[in-house]
């Protein structure tokens, strides 16, 4: 028997070498942009400026060294002889005021430059940012409708966030810091060697080498306590999120305290996890002063031992001195680099792995538009599950013909939403197939089928926008009267007209703003500005009173006129005008017809039928009995 092959799950994120070489390969395609020559001149310019900038720095500890040697030497020669010096305006005279001021331009020119070059990267570096920001948005929205239940809202965003971030920190540091203090440190061992002697650069890169590996130690054990508090922070941010989004659940059962303890759980492991961090980096940052002190005090005593042997002046110790203290800023910088590059690793990690993977659903080569005609649906042995161990469509055959209504009922769990989520390929069925006008919709492109389906679900969720903003959604390209007439056919005009703002007034987060029944008035408004020759009603009614009902229902049959209409209902009510009912119990089709059909059969429908009508009785005789219990008051009132 030949071995067995692991087979990734479909849409898993393949496996990816991980580093900042395998990550910086992917980050260069942005900061080095094709089809951009203004950002590749800015790459050109800052690389320039890197290098003068580099040079400049160079030149200060000398200027200062031999200003230091001309005061020396002016001092030296005592009180008189330089009074007559300048008396005579000698250049001895001058020469220490001069170099000064060479001193002071030479470190001006340094800051300038620094700042220069990296304005003009700014725009490079933010480039790539809202490139891979798109990118990665434009994907998201790309992957299936799976993996966005299984993942929470606020953690992605959160994901999205820290990954824009380290992104931009990753390609400024290893452009602005990386490279100039790898070209810096080369400089001063030059220096160091033609200056003095070859110990000295042995002395400066053997603490450099034991400072880096400390340094690298002493990070790779912060990083396991900073992704703890990313972690922490990122389960933080979600349960906030959703317990912000279900304000009104928590109202109604009283759970503030409870909701206020969750968050501080997640809170008290962020405080823990923080605290490590900034104990972690005072170690850190302990030992790094400490390696270089030591290595700067060696090399100032080789410095002073040369000067009182006479093989050296005393503007080459302050020379030495300067250079290791203009060293240690870009090496301070490299030890944060290191952190800093790691962190940014991690917080790109998860934005990368939602790049690289697949989308559970796409469109396969080839796959054309859907050629809409007569908007047939047509159902084939469908077969489907979730996962393996749980079916739940069991071999569903059924057709939609053009322009009829054909309404989806059943118990909770058989299957019926499952249907409309199929037909908006949100899912592939496991075997079988379903066709619009005799094209396997598995075969045509996905954005194309979408379009010519228009769905009103049961749940409406708007966008924290306008009414205006969330009726146009339905067909961006509309005119301001094609908006107004969508409403006025979804019987939401008026409503809209009697606010001070009209259409311009914000509906808040999900739409909480309207009621249930103007929520789904504003989702038919779009439904029907989007025109598709296909709707789907997705239990559109089944959360509304019963007065709010028939309402949206007047509205809904208007809509469905003359389209492909496919009616998941939960309410047996809204589908008596149907002109085919299916049954659908537990995956499988068990009953189909008319309604009257189905009542005199006796079956599963009928018995639901009766169900419902004996609750809808008792919830009127209960109305009536209340009715008439407040009469006699206020009558007596």
């Amino acid at each position: 028997m030949p071995p067995s092959t692991a087979v990734p799950p479909t849409g898993a994120a393949q496996p990816k070498p991980s580093g900042l070489t395998a990550t910086w390969k992917k980050l260069w395609p942005y900061i080095w942009p094709h089809g951009r020559p203004d950002l590749q001149r800015r790459v050109f310019l800052a690389f320039a400026l890197l290098l003068v900038a580099k040079g400049v720095t160079m030149v200060t500890p000398f200027a200062f060294k031999w200003a230091t040697d001309a005061l020396v030497a002016v001092t030296s020669s005592g009180n008189q002889a330089t009074e007559a010096a300048a008396t005579a305006g000698s250049w001895i005279w001058k020469a220490p005021i001069l170099l000064t001021v060479i001193y002071g331009v030479t470190r001006i020119l340094m800051a300038v430059l620094t700042q220069v070059r990296d304005g003009i990267f700014a725009k490079v570096a933010m480039h790539a940012v809202r490139q891979l920001a798109l990118q990665t948005f434009e994907h998201m929205h790309r992957l299936s409708l799976r993996f966005h239940l299984e993942r929470k809202t606020g953690g992605l965003t959160r994901v999205l966030e820290r990954g824009r971030e380290g992104i931009e920190e990753l390609s400024r540091l290893v452009v602005l810091t990386l490279l100039p203090t790898i070209l810096e440190f080369v400089l001063v061992l030059g220096l160091l060697a033609w200056e003095f002697n070859w110990v000295y650069s042995a002395v400066v890169f053997v603490m450099v080498v034991v400072y880096l590996y400390y340094t690298y130690r002493a990070t790779q054990w912060r990083i396991a306590i900073r992704k703890q508090m990313n972690d922490s922070d990122t389960d933080a941010n979600t349960k906030a999120v959703d317990s912000l989004l279900n304000y009104e659940t928590v109202k109604y059962f009283g759970a503030e305290q409870r909701e206020t303890a969750r968050y501080d759980r997640s809170m008290e492991r962020y405080e823990k996890a923080s605290t490590q961090t900034y104990t972690s980096l005072a170690v850190l940052n302990a030992g790094q002063a400490v390696i270089f002190s030591i290595g700067m005090a060696i090399v100032m005593v080789l410095a002073a031992q040369d000067i009182m042997a006479g093989n050296a002046s005393i503007g080459s110790f302050v020379l030495v001195n300067a250079m290791l203290v203009q060293l240690y800023i870009p090496l301070n910088f490299m030890g944060m680099l290191y952190r800093e590059i790691k962190q940014a690793l991690i917080d790109i990690e998860d934005m990368f792995q939602i790049i690289d993977r697949n989308p559970e659903i796409q469109d396969r080569p080839g796959a054309k538009p859907l050629a809409v005609r007569e908007g047939v649906v047509r159902f084939e042995d469908v077969h489907f599950a979730y996962i393996p161990e749980r079916p739940i469509l069991k071999g569903v055959s059924f057709e939609v013909p053009a322009g009829h209504t054909v309404a989806i009922v059943g118990p909770s769990g058989a299957g019926k939403s499952t249907i409309s989520r199929l037909l908006f390929r949100f899912y592939e069925p496991t075997s079988g197939r379903i066709f619009i006008d005799g094209q396997d919709i598995a075969e045509v492109q996905q954005a194309s089928l979408r379009k010519v389906i228009g769905m009103v679900p049961q749940d409406t969720v708007l966008f924290n926008d306008t009414i205006g903003y969330n009726i146009q959604y339905g067909r961006w390209d509309a005119t301001p009267e094609e908006v107004r007439e969508a409403a006025r056919l979804a019987q939401i005009d008026r409503f809209i007209s009697l606010l001070p703002e009209g259409y311009d007034t914000p509906v808040g987060e999900r739409g909480l703003k309207l009621s249930g029944g103007e929520k789904q008035r504003v989702a038919i408004a779009r439904t029907i500005l989007k025109a598709p020759p296909i709707l789907v009603l997705d239990e559109a009614t089944s959360a509304l009173d019963t007065f709010t009902e028939k309402e949206i229902q007047d509205a809904l049959d208007r809509v469905s006129r003359g389209r492909t209409t496919l009616v998941i209902a939960h309410r047996l009510s809204t589908v008596i005008g149907a002109d085919e009912i299916i049954v659908l119990d537990h995956g499988r089709i068990v009953e189909r017809g008319d309604h009257a059909s189905l009542l005199a059969l006796g079956g599963v429908y009928a018995a639901m039928w009766n169900r419902q009508r004996e609750a809808d009785e008792a919830r009127e005789a209960l109305k009536r009995a209340e009715e008439e219990e407040r009469s006699p008051e206020s009558v007596a009132g």
